[in-house]
């Protein structure tokens, strides 16, 4: 099956919880710091917030348009009603993507697509503004799709610029580089497509447009944060050197409805 999410890793990765967390909760972990338990339900704490002009509902499920992102949000504690409104949002195949659902799937439903993820937060991030760094508009997202197709940093779909703030560096006026924001429950933005032409990398391009989506953010008075693969030792380093932290594992996984057909 492709791979279709930035949060893709290679290697399982443990549940582990940071000090001053404790398990229970919906979410797999429960914080103790109000000011991040957004956190543990990020699609549905945005899509309730700031991103509720874009939320599509089937009784209390909430998602994006599906050529904006493929997350979406249940309640913490979801019912077998809300379970059952889950289905409205199956694709052709019977299936619906769960990025950062961590929850026990009722019966019936059909695992079909399951990998780790980590959840980083950057409260002590070293931002910066980039002077290289610009803007993208709509009028770019041709381009952006063509490096997202050769990078696969993850799900940027036609209308994702709408979600955020994107920067990119062009070289010889061609687009090698970018970065922009996604999920944004309240107080907090993720930051989200970060990639670098493959002809390009080993410049810090990509370290760079990180600290200048966060220097944005930081400005908002918002927190950053991002996802990525549990496998994914390359990028949790660079986001490690540029003051992100672990705040929790979490699983990205994709489920067939009950009783839906397959090919």
């Amino acid at each position: 099956m492709t791979q279709t999410y930035e949060e893709r890793g290679a290697t399982p990765a443990r549940d582990t919880a940071d000090p001053g967390r404790e398990p229970g909760g919906a979410g797999g972990f429960r914080t103790e710091r109000v000011a991040d338990a957004v956190l543990d339900n990020p699609a549905y704490a945005a899509l309730r917030g700031p991103h509720a002009h874009l939320a599509e509902r089937s009784g209390r499920v909430l998602r994006y348009p599906v050529d904006v992102s493929p997350w979406l949000g249940l309640p913490d504690v979801p019912g077998p009603g809300d379970w059952a409104d889950l289905v409205a949002f199956a694709g052709p195949d019977g299936a619906v993507p769960l990025p950062g659902v961590r929850l026990d799937l009722p019966d019936g439903w059909e695992v079909t697509e399951d990998f780790a993820g980590v959840q980083l937060v950057g409260d002590r991030v070293d931002a910066a503004h980039d002077p290289e760094a610009v803007r993208l508009t709509t009028a770019d997202v041709p381009e952006m799709l063509e490096l997202v197709a050769r990078t696969r940093p993850g799900p940027f779909l036609p209308r994702t610029i709408e979600l955020g703030t994107y920067l990119g560096i062009r070289r010889g006026g061609a687009l090698v580089a970018m970065a922009g924001e996604r999920l944004r429950p309240p107080g907090w933005t993720e930051i989200s497509a970060v990639c670098t032409d493959p002809d390009q990398r080993g410049q810090g391009l990509a370290g760079r447009l990180v600290r200048a989506v966060a220097a944005g953010v930081l400005e908002r008075g918002e927190t950053p944060f991002l996802h990525t693969g549990a496998g994914n030792t390359n990028a949790i380093r660079l986001y490690e050197t540029l003051g992100f932290r672990l705040r929790r594992t979490t699983r990205f996984r994709t489920a067939r409805v009950p009783g839906a057909r397959t090919a």
